[in-house]
């Protein structure tokens, strides 16, 4: 008795995707089934990274394929696909980058450039091609979290300039062109123009994600990267403290008022263990992210612990990701990444390379 596609697609109709909770054939993830008698193979094409869930997924997969009457030798590819999204209206995706992903805060001191850092290097550890861009540019940190400090971009044409590469990041910030000790003493004008320059001129290289770590506030900075960048999505970075959540609450406002949708909250410093006796604390407060997430009608992406280690790693240019990748901090960061990544999967694509310019001539 010979397998059918029917029956291939109808066991996996009944086979959720882990990370979506969706059945693989609704979601259109199916590709290629090949049948030769009773021995089948076909690929599941995700529209996120996953790499380091592969192995569970073809597992799942070929176990619920074994259901199949008289099926025999079963091989499941496992890839990535991953696409441009649609942006504001009016702008079309930079060149060389399908996606941007700003993460915010409202306000300083809440770990945002330590959450940005480690989802972009998560992001790369599950098989995107992820740059970093430093948009702050009154207080660049990148270059020290990524172990970049005094390295400066080269460019080949005098204009452009290549970015500097770290734990597989392709990473560029104005902390690489001035000295660390040397305030920029700029006028907003300027600053937003450094920004658009920073993204534009850089020379970025068949990027799937760029992580844009904004500077606190809601400023000039903010209204440039509204109104001139192609975003993708905004993460906004919080603690439990009430007064982090006044101002989080007010970065979430200002990127809904420009038409730049929110992927979701990223709650830090959450809780306290005790690394002697085990004793849980809520430093900060608790629970106010997910009241923040249940006002917005936005998604808790996920919560991150308050740990000494976290900030020495990444004072060292070796945040946890990269530094510590089976710790529990690593995890939740590749979990947040994740979810983050099939929140933009389920955006809508970005189909304006499809459309051929149109030119009106006189005949």
């Amino acid at each position: 008795m010979a397998v059918s596609t029917e029956a291939v697609r109808a066991a996996l109709a009944n086979l959720a995707d882990p990370n979506t909770g969706k059945d693989y054939v609704s979601t259109r993830c199916v590709k290629n089934i090949r049948i030769d008698g009773s021995d089948l193979s076909l690929d599941i094409e995700l529209g996120y990274p996953a790499r380091t869930q592969f192995d569970e997924i073809r597992r799942a997969v070929i176990a619920q394929l074994r259901s199949i009457p008289a099926i025999g030798n079963i091989s499941v590819n496992v890839i990535t696909n991953i696409v441009a999204h649609t942006v504001q209206r009016g702008l079309k995706p930079l060149p060389g980058v399908k996606n941007i992903i700003a993460v915010a805060s409202g306000k300083g001191g809440v770990g945002k450039s330590t959450t940005a850092v480690n989802l972009a290097l998560a992001l790369a550890q599950e098989g995107a091609t992820v740059g970093l861009l430093d948009a702050d540019i009154y207080g660049p940190s990148q270059p020290q979290m990524l172990g970049l400090l005094g390295q400066k971009p080269e460019s080949s044409d005098g204009v452009s300039m290549d970015p500097l590469h770290a734990h597989g990041l392709q990473a560029m910030s104005i902390g690489f062109m001035i000295d660390i000790d040397s305030p920029m003493v700029w006028r907003g004008p300027m600053v937003t123009q450094a920004l658009e320059q920073l993204l534009k001129q850089t020379n970025w290289q068949d990027v799937d994600y760029l992580v844009v770590d904004m500077p606190p506030g809601t400023g000039d900075t903010q209204l440039t990267l509204a109104q001139k960048v192609p975003v993708t999505g905004a993460v906004i970075v919080t603690t439990p403290q009430d007064i982090a959540l006044i101002d989080a609450r007010k970065g979430l406002k200002m990127f809904e008022k420009v038409g730049i949708p929110i992927l979701g909250l990223v709650e830090n410093m959450s809780i306290h263990i005790c690394p002697q006796c085990g004793h849980e604390e809520h430093l900060f407060g608790r629970g106010g992210g997910e009241q923040m997430c249940r006002d917005y009608g936005t998604d808790l992406l996920g919560a991150l612990p308050l740990e000494m280690s976290i900030r020495e790693l990444t004072d060292a240019g070796q945040p946890t990701v990269v530094g510590a990748p089976q710790s529990r901090a690593a995890g939740i960061y590749r979990a947040i990444a994740r979810r983050l990544a099939v929140k933009i999967a389920e955006r809508a694509r970005d189909m304006s390379a499809k459309f051929p310019s149109i030119v009106v001539q006189n005949t």
